[in-house]
C-alpha cells in the first residue's frame, strides 16, 4: 500500500517525534542529557545516515523486490559483520567462544527457516543484492552506534540518527512517488504505521541503540537472532500456525549460543 521509501520516512518520523518529546520532557526536568555541539553532529548524522538511510532502506527495498524468506535468511548475516566491524573498529577481542556463539545460532536461524522456500533466481536478484547491503551496513551501523555512544546519551544518537537517515529516505519517497503511487489507506493501514513508528522505530531501536552503548558489540550482536524465534512464536499466537519440530530446535540452537557468548 506504502511504497518502501515514503513507509520509512514515515517511521522516521513518527519515532523522531516520540524521541525528541521524552527529550525535551527530560530536559525540563533534570537538564540531561546534553546536545551534540555543531561539530559533533556530522559524525552522529552518518551513523543515521549508514543505519536508516542505507540499510533500513536497502532492506525494505531488498524484501520489496526478493521475498520474505530471502530477507530473513540474508540479513541473518548482520550479526557476523557485527563480529567483524566490532574487532576492527572497536578492537574487541575476537574470542573463538564469541565466533562459535554467532555460528551456533546462525545455524539455529538456518533450522528454523523453511530453506526450502528460499529462491535465489533472476527474477529475485536486485532485491537480494540489495538485502546483502542491508546485512552488512546493519553490521556496521551498530558498531558506530557503539562508538559515538562513549560520549553521547543513547536518546541523543537515536534523534540524530533517525535525522541522519532521512537524508535518504525523504528523497527517496519523492523519487519514488511517480512510479509507486500509495494505495488506499485503510485504518488497519493507520496503525499499522503507527506501530512501525512508535514501537519498532522509537522504542525498538532506542533499545537497540542502548545494548550496543552497554555491552561488547559482538555480545549484543546475539539478539538479533531472537527476531526469527519471535516472529514464529508470534505467527503460532496469531496466525494459529504450528510448533514444528524446526522451531524447537533453532530456538535451542540460538538460546545456546548467546548463552555461550555470555559466559565468562
Amino acid at each position: 500500500v506504502i511504497p518502501p521509501f515514503a513507509l520509512l520516512s514515515m517511521r522516521l518520523l513518527l519515532g523522531l517525534s516520540v524521541v525528541i518529546t521524552i527529550l525535551v520532557i527530560r530536559r525540563r526536568r533534570t537538564g540531561d542529557p546534553r546536545l551534540p555541539s555543531v561539530r559533533e553532529l556530522p559524525a552522529l548524522i552518518g551513523v543515521g545516515l549508514v543505519g536508516f538511510g542505507i540499510s533500513i532502506g536497502a532492506q525494505f527495498v531488498g524484501t520489496d523486490l526478493s521475498t520474505a524468506i530471502n530477507g530473513s535468511l540474508v540479513t541473518s548475516a548482520s550479526p557476523a559483520f557485527i563480529v567483524l566491524f566490532a574487532a576492527l573498529i572497536l578492537r574487541e577481542r575476537l574470542s573463538w567462544r564469541r565466533i562459535a556463539a554467532v555460528g551456533l545460532a546462525t545455524v539455529g536461524v538456518l533450522v528454523i527457516i523453511d530453506l526450502s522456500k528460499v529462491s535465489f533466481s533472476s527474477q529475485t536478484f536486485q532485491g537480494d543484492v540489495a538485502l546483502a547491503v542491508a546485512a552488512v551496513t546493519w553490521g556496521l551501523y551498530s558498531v558506530l552506534v557503539r562508538l559515538v555512544s562513549r560520549d553521547h546519551d543513547t536518546l541523543v544518537v537515536t534523534a540524530v540518527a533517525f535525522t541522519g537517515g532521512m537524508f535518504i529516505t525523504i528523497p527517496g519517497a519523492l523519487i519514488e512517488r511517480n512510479s509507486r503511487p500509495v494505495g488506499e489507506i485503510t485504518p488497519m493501514i493507520v496503525l499499522g504505521v503507527l506501530y512501525l513508528g512508535i514501537v519498532s522505530t522509537a522504542g525498538a531501536m532506542w533499545l537497540w541503540n542502548r545494548a550496543f552503548a552497554l555491552v561488547d558489540a559482538s555480545v549484543a550482536s546475539l539478539f538479533f537472532f531472537a527476531q526469527p524465534v519471535v516472529g514464529a512464536l508470534l505467527s503460532v499466537v496469531l496466525l494459529n500456525q504450528q510448533i514444528t519440530p524446526n522451531l524447537i530446535i533453532g530456538s535451542i540452537l540460538i538460546a545456546a549460543g548467546v548463552l555461550l557468548a555470555l559466559r565468562k
